[in-house]
């Protein structure tokens, strides 16, 4: 069923349609899920780093010595 108030639109034009209606939403949700991981990722080093104990002077500034 055509709309009869766009008329008959070519298919490059209807691909440009669909691509400006929903292109903003699929972008939005490649950034969250990137996001996502790398927080995730960020919180199992941060907890890695918890558990692992320290051996000593690493991790340390060298001036407080």
């Amino acid at each position: 069923m055509t709309p009869l108030h766009l008329g008959a639109m070519h298919p490059v034009e209807q691909a440009l349609t669909l691509l400006l209606a929903f292109g903003p939403f699929v972008v939005l949700g490649v950034v969250v899920v990137v996001r996502r991981r790398a927080d995730e990722r960020a919180e199992r080093e941060s907890a890695e780093n918890e558990q692992a104990p320290e051996v000593a002077g690493e991790g340390q500034d060298y001036r407080a010595r």
